[in-house]
């Protein structure tokens, strides 16, 4: 498996789901928004997924498994996939971080890495 990355570019967005959270039982969801960017000449298909969530108290969660959501969606040259997911952790802050596994048309397999993002709700951090 090649670790390179040939111009895949993510972009992730969070949202505090303020609705479904219980904070006295130490419950916050998050939604995450990531579009994945292919910026080269060859089409890809991302095959598997692997996240991981640590909490501002230290505690780890790995998850992994095929696709995302349900799909493992075929980008083409120039083109995006955005998908919304979520995450459950037991703290108002965490960050969370992880990869791809992208195949590309001659089914060689790569990484494409998504850099860590904070999970945060809103006016808790400057």
């Amino acid at each position: 498996m090649d670790i390179s990355t040939p111009c895949i570019k993510c972009q992730v967005h969070t949202k505090y789901i303020k609705e479904q959270s219980q904070p006295d039982k130490s419950r916050y969801v998050f939604a995450y928004i990531i579009t994945i960017k292919n910026l080269s000449k060859s089409t890809v298909q991302l095959m598997t997924r692997r996240w991981l969530i640590t909490d501002s108290n230290g505690k780890q969660l790995t998850i992994e498994g095929d696709g995302v959501v349900g799909q493992q969606p075929i980008i083409e040259p120039n083109d995006e996939y955005t998908y919304t997911s979520g995450t459950v952790i037991e703290t108002p802050v965490g960050v969370m971080q992880g990869h791809y596994v992208m195949a590309d048309q001659d089914g060689n397999d790569f990484f494409a890495e998504v850099d860590p993002f904070r999970l945060a709700i809103p006016n808790i951090l400057n």
